[in-house]
């Protein structure tokens, strides 16, 4: 067995495999707001030929495409491969897993990954194949969400589940969600793989992500994604009923005419693989 696929590993493929279907209605909107910071982290343009890691339903090669880029997109949830050549049939997509790419050295000029670092088992085996993959001079990014403190949205959901849920719950453990927020040990682990350490680009983006109903964000973490999504499902009736509406009554705060505009941050991380 592959070093990587351990039991998070099994966990984040069953977990995606199950949620992808859900993936449109829950997150699309919000992830999709990251996707031109990201773009731009590596300069795309016309020509450039571009790896998209963690493609999920394709919405990056989709605009990548647009602006005249050559995307390829690579998953390790076989649903979203499916979903993202029914919505682009003139991309290529491709089941793989981003700790181990299914491509030769030297072969794309940018990587990226919009957030799927954070649902990865070993993040410096991805961030090695990164490095791999790209020309020399290529650039790859990431993009990871900010740590509670600086992400209003984040830390309302963390507020209502440290308060009110049970976490005592048997779940595989992964890397720590937020181990990349922070410029200098992003620096330290990316160098330490061979980019150039002065390459190194940290930019927070923090965006509104606007949403139809107060529940609208309880029910994309329960029915949506992975992690979070594992551990509501491990409650009582009434504890998850109580971290609901807790998020509802935060999420009042964030009230405007189109429903509620919630804010959201994220880290976009870049650097340059110097060979």
């Amino acid at each position: 067995m592959d070093s990587y696929r351990d039991d998070f590993w099994g966990f984040e493929h069953v977990g995606w495999e199950k949620a992808a279907n859900q993936y449109e209605a829950c997150w699309s909107s919000l992830t999709r707001k990251f996707i031109p910071s990201l773009l731009q982290a590596v300069g795309v343009n016309g020509g450039t030929e571009l790896l998209d890691v963690a493609c999920g339903p394709g919405y990056v090669s989709e605009i990548a495409n647009q602006m005249g880029a050559a995307p390829v997109g690579i998953d390790f949830c076989s649903e979203m491969i499916c979903q993202a050549k029914e919505r682009n049939p003139g991309i290529a997509f491709h089941e793989s897993d981003a700790q181990q790419l299914a491509f030769g050295s030297d072969s794309f000029d940018a990587v990226v990954t919009n957030f799927g670092v954070p649902h990865l088992s070993a993040p410096a085996a991805a961030f090695a194949e990164a490095y791999r993959v790209p020309r020399t001079g290529g650039r790859f990014a990431f993009t990871v969400w900010a740590k509670p403190e600086l992400n209003p949205g984040v830390s309302l959901v963390e507020e209502a589940i440290e308060k009110y849920a049970d976490t005592d719950v048997d779940l595989p453990e992964g890397p720590a969600y937020f181990a990349f927020c922070e410029s200098e040990r992003c620096r330290q682990v990316l160098s330490g793989i061979g980019f150039e350490p002065s390459s190194l680009v940290f930019e927070t983006v923090r965006v509104d992500w606007q949403v139809p109903t107060a529940a609208f964000f309880f029910e994309s973490e329960r029915d949506g994604g992975v992690r979070t999504a594992a551990l509501l499902a491990h409650q009582t009736p009434e504890k998850l009923a109580t971290i609901q509406a807790h998020i509802e009554n935060a999420v009042q705060r964030y009230r405007n005419g189109k429903g509620y505009a919630i804010p959201m941050t994220a880290h976009v991380v870049s650097a340059r693989a110097d060979k």
